[in-house]
């Protein structure tokens, strides 16, 4: 098979963001614009030679169409293996999962994650390195260099698409092309993890009942073999279960307003006992219990809580790490289990160290992200089998088992509330000028307490020593309340910034109120500090979590 070179100029907006290279899908259509990514993405990892490389994606729009084209560039790129999932899916945790399971150098994953599919909305295209984890700003920042120099790229001609239906393997040249079973080593993978039996009897019970909500995004394949084939959950369990290159027209993101298939059936007077939903790549979960929702703050404070009900982790908890915006109930769990906690800049890619140096077994952050050490990548259905697991050894609801943590803990209250698709001059204008006023807040009052600290988070890795700068606005008051504001680095125009708002209240008469109201003047005076409504024209925010 003959090798082209096709000239190219380089496209100067492909410097990969949090979670690599997200854009409209007709940007990626644009004669060359995937080709030289992908080009750059090769020759930013010299260890391809020879080597196995991981494929798949989330099956949204321009994913098979663009396989097609990474495998032939793969061939031309002296890569020796491509092990790519059946129909073109893998979710994010099996990719990170195969990744180590193979001795990969690599993975690229095709996914704008949250973001939704179709052919006038979002695709993307993320590398995860050799430890199975998202590239580093290292090797990102390599990236870019070299897509800024590239002047061609190698691709070989082929007259029809390799077919990546039917598992099995086939060769392209000198490339093994092999087409795999896309749940089933990740199923596997889980069954050394989580008691089975235990689960099994649960989900076969006819006191209790399980919605799953795939969203037509990529967990239906592994929730219909995991919780129905595996686990014995009645048919119908699962819903949404195929996955569709427009989702369905549902936005795959799992929260409150974007996952209305699982929310107003779990708040029905029948509704199932146990509801989860996961987002388009399958690495977040949203978790909900008969006409109640879980924080996702909430949700990682209770694994770690209850990891010790979990056969893998009975005698194996490390320390735990989660980002700046995410709540402190996971910091009251670690004080108590006596573990260290790490805080973290935003993105997954900054947990990986401190998997890699044995620092932490738990990682999570606040946009319903959650995992652990078995892999580099959180896992959405992961943490709904870790959920399940509990309930399954505690006899408790899903109500019970977050109150529980009140009573013992107290109550982190906390909402995010995002903003999107500012203008970006008006988004980074009030960031800037909220940098120059955080000097002045330190000894102001609010309502009971005061301002103790205003600043801009720094992160040094404990484990390289990078640095990572101005990761988020952060205000500290005096009684543990906290105010996060950051610009978002996932969306694919203009910019989305966040607020986070966090009040600790211990005092049981206080741990059953409204999040919205218990929080209200903190939002308040965070939307007058920065003059969000003003300067932006919207009254509200477009999602509150």
């Amino acid at each position: 098979m003959k090798i082209r070179k096709i000239p190219a100029t380089a496209f100067t907006d492909q410097r990969p963001g949090t979670s690599g290279l997200r854009k409209k899908v007709r940007v990626f259509q644009q004669a060359n614009y995937l080709e030289l990514f992908i080009q750059a993405i090769f020759e930013a990892a010299p260890e391809r030679q020879g080597a196995t490389l991981i494929l798949g994606g989330d099956g949204r729009y321009y994913n098979e169409h663009a396989i097609q084209i990474i495998l032939r560039m793969a061939a031309a790129n002296g890569i020796g293996r491509v092990v790519v999932g059946q129909h073109g899916i893998l979710s994010t945790p099996a990719v990170s999962h195969l990744i180590l399971h193979r001795k990969a150098f690599g993975g690229i994953i095709l996914t704008a994650s949250h973001n939704p599919g179709g052919p006038d909305h979002d695709f993307g295209v993320k590398f995860n390195v050799q430890n199975g984890g998202p590239a580093p700003a290292a090797v990102t920042e390599r990236i870019w260099k070299i897509s800024q120099q590239l002047t061609e790229y190698a691709i070989i001609d082929l007259d029809q698409e390799i077919d990546i239906h039917q598992q099995g393997q086939s060769t392209l040249g000198d490339l093994i092309v092999e087409v795999c079973d896309s749940t089933a080593d990740y199923i596997r993978l889980m069954e050394g993890i989580f008691d089975f039996e235990k689960l099994s009897d649960l989900l076969q019970s006819k006191d209790f009942s399980l919605r799953y909500d795939a969203l037509h995004a990529v967990t239906g394949p592994y929730a219909h073999d995991l919780f129905e084939k595996r686990l014995g959950a009645p048919e119908g369990s699962v819903v949404h279960g195929t996955p569709l290159p427009d989702f369905g027209g549902y936005h795959p993101d799992p929260n409150l307003v974007y996952g209305k298939s699982l929310v107003e059936p779990m708040f029905l007077p029948q509704a199932p006992d146990f509801g989860a939903a996961s987002d388009g790549d399958g690495d977040r979960h949203m978790i909900l219990g008969r006409q109640f929702f879980v924080s996702p703050c909430d949700s990682l404070a209770i694994l770690l809580a209850h990891a010790h009900r979990i056969p893998h982790y009975r005698h194996n908890i490390l320390g735990v790490a989660r980002s700046l915006p995410t709540s402190r109930a996971v910091d009251d769990i670690a004080a108590t289990l006596q573990i260290p906690l790490f805080e973290t800049p935003t993105g997954w890619k900054y947990f990986g160290d401190l998997m890699d140096a044995g620092k932490v077994t738990f990682c999570g952050e606040e946009s319903f992200g959650a995992g652990s050490n078995y892999i580099r990548e959180k896992d959405g259905l992961w943490a709904v089998l870790f959920w399940l697991s509990i309930i399954a050894d505690t006899g408790k609801n899903v109500q019970e088992i977050v109150q529980q943590m009140w009573q013992e803990h107290g109550r982190h209250y906390f909402t995010r509330h995002d903003f999107e698709n500012l203008p970006q001059d008006c988004a980074q204008e009030i960031v800037n000028d909220l940098r120059q006023d955080l000097s002045k807040l330190p000894g102001k009052s609010l309502q009971t307490t005061h301002i103790q600290t205003a600043g801009e988070f720094t992160y040094e890795d404990p484990i390289d020593h990078s640095i990572a700068e101005k990761q988020g606005i952060q205000i500290a008051l005096e009684d543990r309340s906290r105010i996060v504001i950051r610009l978002s680095g996932t969306g694919t125009e203009g910019a989305t910034l966040r607020f986070y708002f966090e009040r600790f209240l211990r005092s049981p008469a206080q741990l059953d109120g409204d999040v919205q109201p218990t929080l209200s003047s903190l939002i308040q005076f965070a939307y007058r500090l920065t003059g969000i409504r003003e300067r932006s024209g919207r009254k509200d925010p477009d999602v509150i979590t």
